[in-house]
């Protein structure tokens, strides 16, 4: 028999998903704009749905290939009941990924247009169909998060002592597609940017989106290829494995609140998504107005709902004991620490503040102290948030303890981490909108639509900027929690495989003391290669686009660029370059546990996961400021554009830009991705 509470879970997931169909139906009839404006976006659209194509054939071989693996590894060690199992959760949480990353795509290239064709009239009707289209995109890709999750779980046999450890490999097949999705996305999108900027830019001193640029379509492709494809696919994967590694510590509660601590995690996501829906729905633009006001107001009402919600519901299924309250301020913990996560994300990111003027006032003086500048600011971002994750993390152990119950202080963090996690839709929706009011810019450009449409899509674009960068906050923020949450589940997996309590990881141990070293390496090597993807297949699109420059003709404009040549260049170099690093992800730290056992790729776990948390919140942040920093110069600022101040923060934006879309992006995946795959493949490690 279903349990009640996953009858709530399903029935809020269907409602959204048919919210979102609505939402679609009604974008669709939208009008799309001038012959030019399509032609534009029917070149955005073939070229992402030709790379999207190409990029998950290659997914799903590799996809494939480990899930073989995977049963073969627990057939061989004497579980043949798990095997068939686990490795069919495999193929079911990689192929829910996929869909989710494409699903995010197809809605983006379809939106772009219509919202280049509102912004002739209005830019409140624009950003309404921006945000519908990422409200779109969030309320599918988290409803088939949950249903996924919730589904797989029926399917297995819904044992609450027994399936939440099954039930891993669809988290850690929905982390291995999210990595090669963000991974080859990122590279693509990065590519062509930086291609697109340095001999367009800073070389011809043409517009970012000028018609003649050949590198422009694909720089185009690449904001829904990496941005809404990649990102789909990391949240996904993001609610997957963090309701999984909940779900998992609720095992060891059953005796206390019984099957209700374990399906806890779904039901409060669920009822989150239940918050992003009222939150989506509130959000309407106004002519004139700042965009951001409105969906700051959404996201606010979003997480007071929340707030609210989370309530009820730990009464309801934590209400066994006395002192239940406390997990409901560990849950509001969450909530805040979500917030506080995008004011930070925002105070380093955006030209009104602080950090962002240094880096444009650098710019004067030159390439050099412009990097210099955003390296440092890079830097400094990591103190804040680290120090916000351990008093988040101290106060919901705290508050677990405070319940009285054995095991309390960790089960409070996972509630802490599901707090954080019921604003997810709403935060992806942001996300999305970013990349299509975008794409919308572009396509405004392109078609050369009179300059006051272009002025309404910048403001648009402008606030998509930030949006862009504010989720990437949110992103780490969450993995931060989760993999604390996963990292702590898999002690519960080691402990429940070997019998014996495995609560510490002695450092001072030699063979611990490598893991832990090597995985703090890995996360260097894993970023190295992935800018180094970027940089040469940047090199590529540069030479293409400089042979095309050569032609007088282009250049006056009375000729197309070839922008087919340059898309199969971009898509070829990032289908190639995403093999390596990914595969090393899973590879490496395998070897470390068969060769090291469980307690060293504890270390190795523990270690990679604070460098990577770190190392992202450098990437991430230093690339935003940079790209800030030129878009700050672009308004007037420090001489404005084609100033030698706007020179130098263009170069200064092509280094930010594989850090924050390429490089730090993937390691949210990363991080994640170790914590799940350690799970599965646990049983090789003893």
């Amino acid at each position: 028999m279903i349990d009640f509470a996953l009858l709530i879970v399903i029935a809020i997931c269907v409602i959204a998903l048919g919210l979102a169909a609505v939402l679609t139906r009604n974008l669709l009839s939208k009008d799309q704009g001038t012959p030019k404006m399509r032609e534009v976006a029917d070149a955005i659209r073939v070229g992402a749905e030709a790379f999207i194509k190409r990029q998950y054939s290659t997914i799903a071989v590799l996809a494939i290939v480990l899930a073989i693996v995977i049963f073969a590894v627990y057939y061989l060690t004497g579980q043949q009941d798990l095997a068939l199992a686990t490795a069919a959760a495999v193929i079911v949480g990689a192929a829910c990924s996929a869909i989710a990353g494409v699903v995010a795509m197809w809605i983006a290239v379809r939106t772009n247009i219509r919202t280049a064709a509102a912004a002739q009239t209005s830019d409140g009707k624009a950003l309404d169909y921006s945000f519908r289209g990422g409200a779109i995109s969030g309320l599918i890709i988290t409803s088939m998060s949950l249903l996924g999750v919730s589904l797989t779980y029926i399917a297995l046999g819904a044992d609450p002592l027994h399936t939440p450890f099954v039930i891993i490999g669809f988290g850690f097949g929905a982390s291995f597609v999210a990595l090669f999705a963000q991974l080859g996305g990122g590279i693509y999108t990065k590519a062509a940017d930086v291609g697109a900027d340095l001999v367009g830019k800073v070389e011809a001193g043409i517009p970012e989106d000028d018609v003649r640029n050949p590198a422009v379509v694909a720089d185009l492709v690449g904001d829904n290829v990496g941005d809404c494809a990649g990102r789909g696919a990391d949240l996904f994967e993001s609610t997957a494995a963090e309701n999984i590694g909940a779900m998992i510590l609720g095992v060891a509660l059953f005796p206390i609140f019984g099957v209700n601590g374990i399906l806890f995690p779904l039901i409060m996501c669920a009822l989150g998504l239940l918050a992003s829906m009222i939150g989506i729905l509130c959000v309407r633009g106004k002519d004139g107005a700042d965009p951001m006001d409105a969906m700051n107001m959404g996201y606010y009402i979003t997480a007071v709902i929340s707030a609210i919600f989370l309530y009820f519901g730990v009464q309801w299924l934590l209400g066994a004991t006395p002192n239940w309250i406390y997990f409901f301020v560990a849950g509001l913990v969450g909530i805040a620490l979500s917030v506080a996560f995008l004011r930070i994300t925002l105070y380093y990111t955006d030209h009104n503040y602080r950090p962002v003027q240094e880096i444009a006032q650098a710019s004067e003086t030159g390439p050099a102290t412009n990097i210099i500048s955003g390296f440092s600011v890079g830097l400094e971002t990591t103190a804040v948030p680290a120090i916000l994750i351990g008093i988040s993390l101290l106060l919901s152990y705290w508050c677990g303890t405070m319940t009285g119950i054995e095991g309390g202080g960790l089960y409070g963090t996972a509630v802490a981490t599901i707090g954080m996690l019921m604003v997810c839709a709403y935060v992806l929706t942001m996300d999305t909108f970013g990349p299509i009011a975008d794409n919308a810019g572009g396509i405004v450009e392109m078609s050369g639509a009179p300059d006051e449409v272009r002025h309404r899509m910048d403001k648009l674009d402008a606030a998509g900027n930030t949006t862009k960068a504010l989720t990437k906050g949110y992103a780490i923020g969450s993995a931060s929690l989760a993999v604390f949450l996963l990292f702590n589940a898999y002690m519960a997996d080691i402990t429940k495989l070997t019998g014996k309590a495995f609560e510490i990881v002695n450092l001072a141990s030699v063979p611990v003391f490598v893991g832990a070293l090597l995985g703090a390496m890995l996360v260097f090597l894993f970023a190295s290669l992935a800018i180094r993807a970027v940089s040469k297949t940047a090199q590529d699109v540069i030479d293409a686009v400089r042979i095309q420059f050569k032609d007088p003709a282009i250049m006056a404009g009375t000729k197309k660029p070839d922008y087919a040549a340059v898309i199969d260049i971009t898509t070829a170099g990032a289908l190639r370059s995403m093999v390596l690093p990914g595969i090393l992800v899973v590879a490496f730290p395998a070897v470390i546990g068969i060769l090291m056992k469980y307690e060293a790729l504890a270390g190795f776990l523990m270690v990679a996961t604070i460098t990577g948390i770190l190392l992202a919140l450098i990437l991430n942040n230093a690339g935003g400021a940079w790209d800030n920093a030129k878009k700050y110069i672009e308004t007037g600022a420090h001489g404005g554009k084609k100033s030698e101040a706007h020179k130098a923060a263009v170069i200064g934006d092509t280094i930010g830009d594989p850090f924050k879309d390429t490089a730090g992006p993937s390691l949210h995946v990363l991080i994640k991705l170790l914590a799940t795959l350690t799970l599965v493949l646990a049983p090789i490690f003893i």
